[in-house]
């Protein structure tokens, strides 16, 4: 049976939820391999022309949440040097003429999918000495509009180390965006702020990630029939500090393994 295309847009910018599901039976994905993931994710972010809005890696697939940016928005020289960190070697010097074809390369959804699951499978193969594949179909990618549609989307991924009863608070799940939020206090700025909150008005980041949180403990605390909801004292608590994020101390774990190079 002939594939179905898949939905992708070209020459605006869309956002997608993304979904990845390992072809391994189990929750193949453990500690170490949920950070080389993460870390590639942020590598290639920086080359492809991407913003990620959220991200929550579980131990047999993944979401992610991001924004494919158009070509208009870099120069020929940003594209160049995005290319030099792409190849890692000499071979990163390219002409003016190949500037188009990097261009459409870095702005494609598919090709920057493609260089991180096999990126992934190659670390994951090499460090259980085996061979096959890892991932399972291809990966599901869905069209989400900006506001409201958004907001509920990142909450969604947000909650899922809740629903599967990983956490008790989504910052407590550290491969999660909330987790890199409050962590990390969003190291590096891998992370966009905008929440689906950009038309709210002029608000801080701050601001944003508390009315953020408001949002994502409130649709937490709702009962449903897919997973475990946030405890009603847990969601007190934080009514009674105003939704102000405590930040936890465990940011040199990623700093760690930012410092582990994963383009090669």
């Amino acid at each position: 049976m002939a594939r179905i295309p898949r939905l992708l847009v070209k020459g605006e910018d869309t956002v997608y939820h993304i979904i990845s599901r390992t072809a391994l039976p189990g929750f193949v994905l453990g500690d170490s391999e949920k950070d080389y993931l993460l870390g590639l994710i942020k590598d290639l972010s920086g080359i492809f022309f991407v913003e990620v809005f959220g991200f929550c890696i579980m131990g047999n697939h993944f979401h992610l949440l991001a924004k494919m940016k158009t070509i208009e928005e870099y120069s020929d020289d940003e594209v160049k040097r995005m290319v030099s960190f792409f190849r890692k070697s000499e071979s990163g010097v390219i002409t003016d003429g190949q500037v188009p074809f990097f261009k459409e390369k870095f702005s494609n959804l598919s090709e920057f999918l493609k260089q991180l699951k096999q990126r992934f499978s190659r670390y994951y193969n090499k460090l259980h000495e085996r061979r096959g594949y890892f991932w399972g179909d291809r990966f599901k990618s869905v069209i989400v509009e900006k506001g409201d549609t958004l907001i509920n989307c990142l909450a969604y991924v947000d909650l899922n180390p809740i629903r599967a009863g990983l956490a008790t608070k989504p910052e407590d799940y550290r491969w999660s965006s909330m987790g890199y939020h409050a962590q990390t206090d969003n190291k590096n700025r891998f992370l966009s702020t905008d929440f689906g909150l950009s038309s709210y008005g002029e608000m801080s980041e701050a601001e944003k990630l508390i009315d953020y949180r408001e949002f994502l403990y409130e649709k937490g605390g709702i009962e449903t029939v897919k997973g475990i909801s946030i405890n009603e004292d847990v969601i007190k608590k934080e009514r009674d500090k105003d939704y102000k994020l405590t930040r936890g101390k465990n940011g040199d774990r990623y700093i760690k393994v930012d410092m582990k190079r994963r383009i090669e």
